[in-house]
């Protein structure tokens, strides 16, 4: 019971980061020390299907209260804390860091320059990315995009989920900013806010079939996208573990430089009590990263 209870937190904290451009949902599973246990369950499913359905059922429930429950919370605390919440994100998140790179270290001894090489080469990649994302102009009206689904945009969400499934289990990688790049975020995020009006008992049929139209095909898309990544990730991991968990923590420190300098990130100002509690919300962050991710690589 303790571990399912446990595993349905760990799952509403990965589902509750998703809705956030620029987090990465992998890292924060690494810093919960489930990823790589999530990794093996879903690949090898039908080997144990009972001990591995009992271990991605809360897993999965937890997520999908995260992102349904917890959208409002985080978008009210990006509207109105914008710079110590994204603050408290790029500490969860360096908090973590040396312990990949001594996971690196563990499998081979020192690093070679092959293994710099793969921690570097994140850098100008996602700098790039955080440069693009600087320059996206606002959205449209999530609510009228939401109404005006057709069948070419369900195909294009569907080929969109997939495409963010692949940064959602990378490490380092958000899904979230790829939506956001691809144009769907908006109505993906006001669509999960949406089903709120059902749990209350609010929502008219109409309202439901635009809400399934557009989280049904980007849901079937980010499944069949994780499973194809996830099924490589742990390919990776068994033959080239030491170049992988390098890459892994350079996607992870060059990804804080690209928090940094997201939009979000100074929407609302630098106020000194911004600073002073952002800089308080960062070591609490690196802290509590640093500490859990202990011994669960």
């Amino acid at each position: 019971m303790k571990k399912a209870i446990r595993n349905f937190f760990n799952g509403l904290v990965f589902g509750a980061v998703q809705t956030v451009p620029s987090v990465s949902a992998g890292t924060i599973a690494i810093v919960m020390g489930f990823y790589f246990d999530l990794v093996k369950s879903i690949n090898n499913f039908r080997k144990d299907m009972r001990g591995n359905a009992i271990f991605l059922a809360p897993v999965l429930l937890g997520a999908c209260a995260g992102i349904v429950a917890f959208s409002a919370v985080i978008s009210f605390l990006l509207e109105r804390h914008a710079l110590p919440t994204m603050l408290f994100f790029m500490g969860l998140i360096l908090g973590v860091v040396p312990r990949v790179f001594a996971k690196a270290v563990e499998l081979g001894g020192r690093l070679g320059a092959r293994e710099m090489a793969l921690a570097l080469a994140p850098f100008p990649i996602l700098l790039g990315l955080a440069l693009l994302r600087m320059r996206l102009g606002a959205s449209g009206d999530p609510a009228e995009a939401l109404a005006a689904v057709g069948a070419a945009r369900m195909l294009f969400l569907l080929f969109a989920g997939a495409l963010a499934a692949v940064a959602l289990v990378v490490p380092g990688m958000s899904g979230s900013f790829v939506l956001l790049l691809l144009g769907v975020y908006p109505e993906a995020i006001y669509a999960a806010q949406s089903l709120r009006h059902f749990l209350s008992g609010s929502g008219s049929p109409e309202l439901f079939l635009s809400i399934l139209k557009v989280l049904g095909p980007l849901g079937v898309g980010v499944i069949a996208g994780g499973l194809l990544t996830l099924r490589a990730i742990e390919r990776l991991l068994e033959r080239h573990g030491r170049p992988l968990y390098s890459a892994m923590a350079g996607l992870m420190a060059a990804s804080v430089i690209a928090l940094a300098m997201d939009p979000i990130t100074r929407s609302g100002g630098a106020s000194l009590t911004a600073l002073t509690i952002g800089a308080a919300a960062f070591a609490l962050g690196f802290a509590a990263s640093n500490r859990l991710s202990k011994g669960r690589l």
